[in-house]
């Protein structure tokens, strides 16, 4: 198996104007979330100098990493619960002390390099993305996080119907594929792992499962849950394998280990044009799943695997609108996965009335990309509790020897 197969595809639509909203919005959140490393940090200057068991230096900058000074990753996690009402609490969570899981996160595209490929200088807005999507896991996992040469905003500018040439999604793609060998020969020991990206992370995530999990046995022995948002998992119509991978399936009940959690949000069913919940096109295509026939996007309810309705937990970075680093504010949406038209996607709806005056989430690029800039801390809370639930059906089964 060639774990480092290139990456041809093409396809239509723009994903540059909302991967800057996205990176904008992330970019925020450190006026909400402390983080201690200099927004223009080197390599060398912004990882821990730690060197595991004698070898030698690193080849990877990571972003997050146990042993990292001013890890993002293990930033504040208190949070301010702002009900319905408006009446207020303070939520504690910390980060756990000794956890037998570890979690391998990949951002989403929010470099503002000028360059089409980002360069490997842990800056402003990677710390940002690890604080607001990955640090809460800290609850129940060790985070690890490489700085990866992803394609930034202004290469895909470059290139408006997703027609990047595939050096450059190469690079992006094997940039992470050599973190996460370094991590599995020099931190991981055998430990089980929690795989998590959103958006073009999500889609990277995607070809590392195919080419180094899917058909790895061992590999999957020790997969306890792979969170892909916003980045289009695929199955067979009616299935929950084929299409993405062979053998690795859809999650379908809470506290189910080694399947896969994903889906977008949306606040109604996605155009046609759509980039996400649409086989064969927009996200799809960043992971080389150019076909459509036979084939449907994977919806998993974040609250409700088993299907149905149910309400999510969301955690904002509370940028000054709390004294808290977060914001939370539960019964304010709940959701469900639709498929209709073509179209698979979880179907989030304000769950008060108008006189709940809490903000709520916008389609800040329009219908075409629903609330994908907000997939990730939509559910946040869920999020976390449902790795929680796997790692625990994990451990159950390796200690009963199934």
């Amino acid at each position: 198996m060639n774990q480092s197969t290139p990456r041809r595809r093409s396809g239509r639509g723009v994903f540059a104007k909302l991967l800057v909203t996205l990176a904008v919005s992330i970019a925020l959140a450190l006026t909400a979330v402390s983080v201690a490393a200099d927004a223009g940090a080197t390599a060398s200057t912004a990882i821990g100098g730690v060197t595991p068991r004698g070898s030698t230096a690193s080849s990877t900058v990571w972003l997050c990493r146990p042993g990292l000074a001013n890890d993002p990753c293990t930033s504040s996690l208190t949070a301010t619960a702002v009900t319905a009402s408006g009446t207020t609490s303070v939520v504690k969570a910390s980060v756990a002390p000794n956890p037998h899981f570890d979690c391998f996160y990949v951002y989403p595209t929010v470099s503002r390099e000028l360059t089409t490929n980002a360069d490997l200088r842990v800056q402003k807005t990677e710390i940002a993305a690890a604080v607001t999507q990955a640090s809460r896991f800290s609850q129940v996992c060790r985070d690890y996080a490489p700085i990866y040469q992803q394609v930034t905003d202004a290469g895909l500018a470059q290139y408006p119907n997703l027609d990047v040439p595939a050096s450059y999604d190469d690079t992006a793609y094997n940039s992470v594929l050599a973190g996460f060998k370094e991590y599995l020969s020099r931190y991981n020991d055998g430990r089980p792992i929690v795989l998590i990206g959103h958006s073009q992370g999500a889609a990277v995530l995607i070809t590392l499962l195919q080419h180094m999990v899917d058909n790895n046995a061992s590999l999957r022995n020790r997969l306890v849950l792979a969170v892909i948002l916003g980045g289009d998992v695929e199955v067979r119509t009616g299935a929950l394998d084929g299409g993405s991978f062979s053998h690795i399936p859809v999650c379908t009940r809470s506290g189910e280990a080694g399947c896969v959690l994903a889906y977008s949000s949306f606040p109604d069913r996605p155009p046609a044009a759509s980039l996400f919940g649409r086989p064969g096109q927009g996200v799809a295509l960043q992971s080389g799943q150019t076909a459509k026939k036979g084939l449907q996007v994977v919806c998993v309810n974040p609250a409700a695997f088993s299907g149905g309705a149910a309400d999510l937990d969301p955690y904002f970075p509370a940028d000054g609108v709390a004294p808290t680093p977060w914001v939370e504010y539960p019964g304010l949406y709940h959701a469900r996965c639709e498929t209709a038209a073509g179209a698979t996607w979880l179907q989030v709806t304000k769950a008060t009335s108008s006189s709940d005056e809490r903000p709520v989430v916008t389609e800040a690029a329009g219908p075409d990309w629903g609330y994908h800039a907000d997939d990730v801390n939509l559910a946040l809370g869920n999020l976390v509790d449902d790795v929680a639930s796997a790692e625990a059906a994990w451990s159950s089964s390796h200690r009963s020897g199934e």
